[in-house]
């Protein structure tokens, strides 16, 4: 079965580096593939990407070696299950608030006598190869978010559910439910103390951490912290960052209008 490289990242010690995946484009998708992350997610939660475009994506990221993974909308197994039949090699669940929520999700990640999966991997099996049910369980990453106030007082709980791989952690609703305005890349003490505390769980139970950053230097700041995968912004923030700058630079150094010609023609 194809490799996973963000597994291979941590089995090397390291933290992988993700970015996301949020245009409705096939070829946005590969372009950012191209840009040499370890792993890619397309964002069906938020975001205007259905299944077949995320499957078109999928296929983008495919002309790649960069591992491509899903965040899906809700805990559905449905949704779940069809991501991964469409060649995800990790799944991003929303709002695990509780043991019980994160046993529904990672079953839905596991085929028997792991989990629940139904058998059918149209895709997955041309991304994976031809022994991908026999390695699919051991292969595919299950990402609880922990983004809630809620989920931090159960986070013994779920970070105890067998199967689960790693966490990701939402900052901008953990904000909202901590009182604080969404956003990425809080320098609140308590936000701080809370990534602290989520990290120290997941140390506890074998788990790995993840987390969305809105900067390169957050992220880094996260690494040294004890995170084994930071996402940096997204396909979006990147070209409104870059063609953002473009346009201010090419605004501040204009050359003033030259006058417009007077007189007859």
């Amino acid at each position: 079965m194809r490799t996973n490289r963000v597994r291979d990242a941590w089995a090397a010690g390291r933290a992988a580096i993700n970015g996301w995946c949020g245009i409705p484009s096939s070829f946005s998708a590969e372009l950012m593939a191209h840009f040499g992350w370890d792993s890619l997610v397309v964002d069906m939660q938020h975001g205007v990407v259905d299944y077949q475009m995320m499957v078109s994506m999928l296929q983008g990221i495919s002309t790649t070696e960069v591992t491509p993974m899903v965040r899906v909308p809700w805990n559905d197994p449905a949704y779940i299950m069809k991501a991964l039949d469409g060649g995800a090699y990790g799944i991003i669940c929303p709002m695990i608030n509780s043991r019980s929520e994160c046993e529904k999700f990672v079953g839905a990640c596991r085929y028997a006598p792991a989990g629940y999966r139904s058998s059918g991997p149209i895709r997955a099996a041309l991304y994976g190869g031809a022994d991908y049910q026999e390695k699919a369980n051991d292969t595919i990453i299950a990402f609880a978010m922990i983004e809630t106030v809620e989920a931090i007082d159960n986070l013994d709980e779920i970070l105890s559910t067998p199967g689960l791989d790693a966490v990701y952690v939402g900052p901008s609703d953990l904000s909202i439910t901590m009182g604080l305005p969404p956003g990425l890349d809080k320098a609140d003490e308590r936000m701080i103390a809370n990534l602290k505390k989520i990290l120290d769980g997941c140390r506890r139970h074998g788990v790995k951490a993840g987390i969305h950053t809105g900067s390169p230097a957050y992220a880094k700041r996260m690494i040294e912290m004890g995170y084994n995968f930071t996402t940096i912004m997204g396909d979006a923030a990147l070209l409104r960052m870059a063609g953002s700058q473009v346009v201010q630079q090419m605004r501040e150094g204009a050359p003033a209008a030259a006058a417009k010609p007077t007189g007859p023609y």
